[in-house]
């Protein structure tokens, strides 16, 4: 989803990988610094031995403390983001009901990022910081997973690799998961084979560790306590994009290291469903729906929403088995937001594709459920099998089916014919 040359998930997925451009001075800690330092030096040789990307140079390092990480991302939230873009990204997340009404989405991402925050490798500077709170028992794979980034930017350059992908918001959210999911996937081998052993022997131990994260339920409140949306797209990049990289290295070996940063994955669907990433299927366009709006609306930001996002949808209107049976046949989305400022109205303009009339009318059903969920109330005017009308809490909605294709405008002034 774009507007003008922003993406939507400018905050949601482009956002977590500000801690990567941190440039700030780290705390005096210089013999700390030159103990982790050293220890660093001996796992990135290993982590060159998995991957075969070459160590161009060595990788300084140093602490920071975690309050020096909020009050950098504060000020980066000022320097990347204009409050109007804040607010579309918002308006967006609260119009598909992802997140409340009340929600604050910068505050909220600021403080995800600070609790979550234990290392990054700043790519501008090219160094590697780790937070002073960081247990020493989880020091060496913390580590071991940011120099898997250093090595990545020596032989990819991410800055570039990131930059590329802009142009969709979806398309960037996969360029992420090839980055976090390379790097846990590194630091995953690196770990097994400590103990004599090899994700390349053992489907089960890769699936393992790509859920490594899950049973820390009370350690993270502020995740803990995040919209589904928030707490599963943090999430996706690390544990699905391991996945992938393993899928990828199973098919292509060593080569599958720089494979995916050559030719990136366009979509999380391509990250889901590797097969597709093999095959090349990528995302149609559906035509939005014409909701013949009166002069005075504008165009607020507008994209698509990829198959992560409808699984996300589902999992929260319909329940996780919902999810899991309709997402996987989804094939394209457009959506735009427009705005009368004058008259105080956004109308939300959507088109989901997906790959059969069977699919789609699932899922219409499946949208009609999450409309009556994320209103508290709705009021229903016409009805058939394919066409529900009627009016929501910010407005009249339209929902209908067409084929394979289901489209919605919601918040539709009750004067609009």
């Amino acid at each position: 989803m774009k507007s003008q040359e922003n993406s939507r998930h400018r905050l949601a997925a482009v956002f977590p990988l500000l801690l990567l451009l941190y440039a700030g001075p780290a705390p005096a800690q210089s013999s700390r610094a030159k103990e982790i330092c050293g220890l660093a030096n001996r796992i990135v040789l290993d982590l060159t031995r998995i991957s075969g990307m070459k160590l161009r140079h060595p990788v300084p390092c140093d602490y920071i403390t975690k309050e020096k990480i909020n009050a950098f991302l504060h000020q980066r939230m000022k320097d990347v983001a204009r409050p109007e873009e804040i607010r579309a990204e918002e308006l967006t997340l609260k119009k598909f009901g992802f997140v409340p009404q009340d929600f604050d989405l910068a505050q909220t991402t600021v403080d995800l990022l600070t609790e979550q925050a234990a290392a990054f490798y700043d790519y501008n500077k090219k160094k590697l910081f780790i937070t002073d709170s960081t247990p020493s028992d989880t020091q060496e794979p913390v580590l071991a997973h940011e120099l898997s980034h250093a090595l990545a930017d020596q032989n990819f350059n991410l800055a570039r690799f990131i930059r590329q992908g802009r142009k969709s918001d979806d398309g960037s959210t996969a360029r992420l998961a090839v980055m976090e999911g390379q790097a846990t996937w590194l630091m995953s081998e690196y770990l097994a084979r400590k103990n004599g052993q090899s994700l390349k022997d053992s489907p089960t131990l890769a699936s393992n560790m790509s859920r490594l994260g899950e049973g820390a339920a009370g350690e993270f409140p502020v995740y803990d306590n995040a919209p589904l949306y928030m707490r599963l797209t943090l999430v996706f990049p690390y544990a699905r994009g391991m996945l992938f990289q393993n899928a990828v290295c199973e098919r292509d070996g060593q080569e599958g290291f720089a494979e995916v940063f050559r030719r990136a994955p366009v979509s999380t669907q391509q990250v889901i469903h590797p097969e597709d990433y093999f095959s090349n299927v990528k995302p149609t366009q559906p035509e939005l729906p014409d909701a013949h709006l009166p002069r005075g609306y504008k165009s607020l930001v507008g994209g698509t929403l990829g198959e992560l996002d409808h699984a996300v949808l589902l999992e929260q209107f319909a329940g996780k088995q919902q999810a899991a049976d309709i997402a996987p046949h989804w094939r394209g989305c457009n959506f735009e937001l427009r705005e009368n400022k004058k008259a105080g109205r956004v109308v939300l303009l959507y088109a989901a594709e997906w790959d059969s009339e069977e699919s789609a009318g699932r899922y219409f059903a499946a949208y009609r459920e999450a409309l009556e969920k994320k209103w508290k109330k709705m009021s229903v005017a016409s009805e058939t099998a394919d066409s529900v009308t009627g009016s929501g809490d910010d407005g009249r909605f339209e929902l209908r089916r067409k084929g394979a294709i289901v489209t919605s405008v919601e918040g539709l002034d009750a004067a609009i014919d």
